[in-house]
């Protein structure tokens, strides 16, 4: 028996959930916007998915270029791009799936806040499902400490942007989506929260 490790890695645990709900299946282009060195990459490289990545970090994108040249030769090393999500080279509508796991919450303010969240869904195709993991305030409001904006001091001493649910169900309705499931936050022993928005670009 395979050991799980080896199949999928460091994979979002979210991100896992929506796998085994086949919700991503062989056959789909994923897109993940600010992969870093490929975290949650290693599964779908292996079992065959057409993948594409951007990231700001050199050192990441070129990690992320050897992991798929060892898992999936065929894939061309342009895939992975060394670019910000809100200016992504990648054309319109190129995924199924566009994945966004810890990245939106380092924008400095509601202006990169809201280009970034644009430069992940323009590259969405309708139909298709954006996976976003990002910090908010849900469950500990009164814990976080406003530095400007939305910019907030965690209890973990990190500075982050902070979404609560209005603001997530606001943008779904904006960008023309569907909550594909509820909005789920992980409380991590009152040092921070991690939301997950699953949405459905409809149209």
């Amino acid at each position: 028996m395979a050991d799980l490790h080896d199949q999928f890695g460091d994979i979002d645990i979210y991100l896992f959930d929506q796998l085994l709900r086949r919700r991503i299946t062989p056959g789909m282009r994923v897109l993940d916007a600010g992969c870093g060195p490929g975290r949650n990459l290693l599964y779908l490289l292996s079992e065959g998915y057409e993948v594409y990545g951007a990231d700001t970090d050199s050192r990441a994108i070129d990690a992320v270029r050897r992991l798929a040249a060892s898992l999936a030769p065929a894939l061309p090393a342009g895939n992975f791009r060394t670019e910000t999500i809100e200016a992504m080279s990648f054309p319109d509508s190129i995924a199924d799936v566009v994945l966004s796991s810890a990245v939106l919450h380092f924008a400095r303010d509601d202006d990169q806040f809201g280009a970034m969240v644009r430069g992940t869904w323009r590259v969405l195709k309708p139909g298709g499902i954006l996976f976003c993991r990002l910090a908010s305030n849900i469950g500990m409001e009164k814990e976080m400490k406003p530095i400007a904006g939305r910019r907030f001091l965690l209890p973990d001493g990190s500075e982050r942007y902070l979404v609560d649910e209005a603001i997530l169900g606001k943008l779904t309705a904006e960008l023309g989506g569907r909550l594909l499931d509820p909005l789920k936050t992980t409380i991590v022993q009152d040092q921070r929260c991690m939301t997950t928005w699953v949405v459905r670009k409809t149209g």
